[in-house]
């Protein structure tokens, strides 16, 4: 195996790695509650690790229901010499016997065996990951993308290792579409990769994910934002006969006019907003666009009964349809097109 997969000495200083780009160590950490960045993490490394020593030895563990002296047992040499590569899953619910065979491990680790540590988050187990850390082993913090701008900068990222095109519009689409689950948004650029001739554009999202209830509340938001309310409100209704909830589609314009808001009290160039704000730099430059057809008095309003709409949805309101399309409304007709 090479000597970046089976390090003869301890490092010098802790490594901390992407998901995207960790390769096998003696021990790795694969920590935080985002499972599917765990998952993806692990699988890298699994497949690194077959590549060089294709008869590898695969062993998982689980930590909460570990047996005393296993660790020791699974990574000794066996009699063919092939490698080892230990997974243990569930280190954040380790067993005391885990936890201290782990600790005694860490001093010695076989030259010969590739042991992950699966810890999903929470302080159980300090010690061992404090260890871990302190013995500069690769750490791959595992968090879930949270802003719609970490979503953004991930379907690029999916793409760019496809070596396929994907217009800026259409990765907006997509996240609004089915960015709530980090799982379904990989599922989806896999899918648009495998499908698409040319560069995947808004159109093509469109027609793969634009009945999802996401991506119908951003229509409606852009239309209302664009001071088209007939659209708006036909593809408002349209949602709501078809079962969509009003909640996230108030969500999505509260998103619309929260990113017009900042970006219409920020002073610079786009890229220099794009960073002060942790946006895309052509967001900015697109809610820049908009922004121009707004009065500061138009928005204040519309954020106005955005909020008071949003209230309403959620209890305050025996009739949460007529709150939304209030909203939507009040939203078209204070934009000026």
């Amino acid at each position: 195996m090479p000597a970046a997969q089976t390090p003869r000495a301890r490092p010098a200083a802790s490594r901390t790695a992407t998901w995207r780009d960790v390769t096998p160590a003696a021990v790795v950490l694969v920590g935080g509650p985002e499972d599917y960045l765990g998952s993806r993490a692990m699988d890298r490394i699994r497949a690194q690790v077959r590549a060089a020593a294709p008869d590898v030895e695969v062993i998982r563990l689980v930590a909460g229901n570990y047996e005393p002296g296993s660790l020791a047992m699974h990574v000794s040499p066996s009699l063919f010499g092939e490698q080892k590569l230990i997974e243990v899953e569930g280190v954040e619910g380790m067993n005391d016997a885990f936890l201290a065979d782990a600790l005694k491990y860490l001093n010695r680790p076989e030259p010969d065996a590739v042991l992950v540590l699966r810890h999903g988050g929470g302080v159980r187990g300090k010690k061992l990951l404090d260890a871990i850390k302190a013995g500069g082993w690769p750490v791959v913090d595992c968090q879930p993308l949270k802003k719609d701008a970490d979503k953004v900068a991930f379907v690029a990222s999916e793409f760019k290792a496809a070596s396929r095109r994907i217009d800026p519009d259409a990765v907006h689409a997509l996240v609004n579409a089915v960015g709530a689950h980090l799982a379904e948004l990989a599922a989806a650029c896999s899918q648009l990769i495998a499908d698409a001739a040319t560069a995947v554009d808004s159109a093509m999202v469109d027609r793969y994910y634009g009945g999802r209830v996401e991506a119908t509340a951003f229509k409606v938001a852009d239309a209302a934002m664009a001071g088209n309310a007939p659209l708006a409100l036909s593809t408002l209704r349209h949602a709501l006969a078809t079962g969509a909830d009003p909640v996230p589609l108030v969500a999505a314009l509260a998103s619309k006019l929260r990113t017009l808001a900042k970006v219409a009290g920020a002073q610079g160039s786009s890229s220099q907003i794009a960073k002060q704000l942790g946006m895309q730099p052509w967001l900015v430059e697109q809610a820049q666009r908009e922004v121009r057809r707004w009065t500061p008095e138009g928005l204040v309003r519309s954020i106005q009964v955005t909020a008071e709409a949003d209230a309403q949805v959620k209890g305050l309101s025996r009739d949460p349809v007529y709150a939304v399309e209030h909203a939507v409304t009040v939203i078209a007709a204070s934009a000026r097109r």
